[in-house]
């Protein structure tokens, strides 16, 4: 199911969408509407982020959350070649897949650090 949205966007974003779903052989409103969701989804959902009805060893193990290695590396490998702009188009999905794994598992972490530290598990992390 979908809902219809009309947004007021600025002329150079429009244009770079344009670009970008020409190249990936997609629509630009799928193209934006993929964007959104990946854009949304480190903030999970009220069911996806409530550590604090975990266990303490959840807790805890959600604390020391990390990237397998090989995904670790991949990602690092695609940042580099971004970076360099040497990006294939067909590796600009897979290094946002890599990113939102990435990013869901820092704010799964945080959140997790944060209970831990509620709960005395953990001490407060220090600057």
């Amino acid at each position: 199911m979908s809902t219809q949205l009309t947004i007021d966007l600025p002329e150079n974003l429009v244009a770079r969408a344009r670009s970008i779903a020409q190249r990936a052989g997609q629509s630009v409103n799928d193209l934006l509407a993929e964007s959104i969701e990946l854009s949304l989804k480190p903030w999970g959902t009220a069911s996806d982020s409530d550590i604090h009805q975990c266990a303490d060893h959840e807790v805890l193990k959600a604390c020391d959350l990390e990237l397998s290695t090989e995904d670790d590396c991949r990602l690092s490998e695609l940042l580099q070649r971004q970076q360099a702009g040497s990006l294939l188009a067909s590796e600009q999905t897979e290094l946002a897949s890599l990113m939102q794994v990435y990013q869901e598992g820092l704010v799964r972490k945080a959140e997790a650090l944060r209970e831990a530290v509620q709960r005395g598990l953990r001490q407060p992390v220090q600057p």
